[in-house]
């Protein structure tokens, strides 16, 4: 049986991986809403339940977002804006090592809606030339973006006012 070395797995294994997110490329795309560069404010808790809450502006329009992050994608976040780097690669670390190895990019991120108190992103990659969209969790794009200088975009569906959610520990309480 002859093995495969990682050189001549890495096509197989960039196809497996990005097949979903080109498949959702187009439609994704599609929506075509409006999109305004956001900066990172930092992070702080909300002083009730100390949940972790990510603040974000336009660095245009000055209108906010704030996101309920859980700590473990606080302290992803908080590494690269504190401009430290771990003696070990964290999670976030090696997703950006094997997209690197795999001759891809973080491009930027979007921001795309609020739907029931919970944002969604898109991720889009650039990989050899070609932009692949993966849908995240906002925060874990975010912290892949701080690592790689990459823009951080909010889409105007984003941004329409629903009642602000509750944070993830006090939900259920009466």
């Amino acid at each position: 049986m002859q093995r495969r070395t990682w050189a001549s797995a890495t096509p197989l294994v960039l196809a497996v991986m990005l097949l979903p997110a080109a498949a959702r490329s187009a439609e994704s795309q599609a929506l075509g809403a409006a999109t305004y560069e956001m900066e990172v404010l930092g992070l702080q808790t909300e002083p009730q339940s100390g949940t972790p809450m990510l603040l974000l502006r336009g660095k245009q329009d000055k209108r906010e977002l704030t996101l309920y992050i859980g700590p473990v994608e606080a302290n992803a976040i908080a590494i690269p804006l504190q401009g430290m780097r771990p003696p070990r690669p964290l999670t976030h670390d090696l997703l950006i090592e094997v997209m690197h190895r795999l001759q891809g990019k973080v491009k930027r991120v979007v921001i795309t809606e609020m739907r029931e108190g919970t944002y969604y992103a898109n991720l889009i990659l650039d990989v050899h030339g070609q932009e692949m969209v993966v849908d995240s969790r906002p925060s874990d794009a975010i912290a892949l973006a701080l690592r790689e200088n990459a823009p951080i975009l909010a889409a105007e569906p984003a941004f329409v006012r629903s009642p602000p959610p509750e944070p993830p520990a006090e939900r259920g309480k009466p």
